[in-house]
């Protein structure tokens, strides 16, 4: 089987629905896997969605992205203030999912989450959480662009390498993917009641599961 650099959309804590795209995918050694981000909060499985990632480490090349859930979560280890709007925006779920309590985050989750990439890219695409600036490598790229604005807010030309942009963070309530040719948005709000999708961006293939794990057909 050829290698194939497969893009997946924000999990938040569906983890069953991670299991279900995991095994329908079948992953190999040889394959990129590029989760976007968005991996914690809201949903009810968060710490089972970061077990079953770093799970994947030994199977495949996981390229795992920083999303805005995973850097509000980071920054409430530190801080008080941020904890409390945190707990506001699906934060509480991921603290329950942890036994209620973050003072025991395994060290492999504490390492898994410190080490996220900012945003990854091939000789065709590249892959950011939320959105960019198109006239600005990935490099330069600020925070507030790639973990927090919508692609719905501040909608992007192509990016000056000419790369197709994968992105997710802006939730398409219809479950459908937002496909602009050079700018795909796969976060079919799977938290919501639409689908957690995986796309192959190469060959096009899609897979999709619901909340319950059940496969799209």
């Amino acid at each position: 089987m050829p290698r194939r650099t497969i893009a997946i959309g924000d999990i938040h804590g569906c983890a069953k629905a991670l299991a279900a795209l995991i095994d329908v995918i079948e992953p190999t050694e040889d394959d990129v896997i590029v989760p976007l981000g968005d991996y914690v909060d809201r949903g009810p499985e968060s710490r089972a969605v970061v077990d079953l990632l770093i799970e994947l480490v030994d199977r495949c090349q996981l390229v795992p992205l920083l999303g805005n859930h995973e850097a509000m979560m980071l920054d409430a280890l530190e801080s008080a203030e941020v904890r409390e709007f945190w707990y506001g925006v699906g934060g509480r779920e991921t603290v329950e999912s942890y036994g209620g309590s973050l003072d025991e985050l395994p060290f492999e989750h504490s390492v898994f989450l410190r080490g996220l990439n900012r945003y990854y890219e091939t000789d065709s695409h590249m892959f950011v959480h939320a959105n960019y600036d198109a006239s600005l490598t990935l490099d330069q790229q600020p925070d507030r662009l790639l973990l927090w604005e919508h692609v719905v807010h501040t909608l992007p030309p192509r990016h000056c390498s000419g790369k197709t942009a994968i992105v997710g963070h802006t939730p398409q309530g219809t479950g459908e993917i937002l496909d602009m040719d050079y700018l795909v948005c796969i976060d079919t709000y799977c938290v919501g009641g639409g689908w957690l999708t995986a796309l192959d961006v190469e060959s096009g293939t899609v897979w999709q599961a619901n909340r319950d794990g059940e496969l799209r057909r």
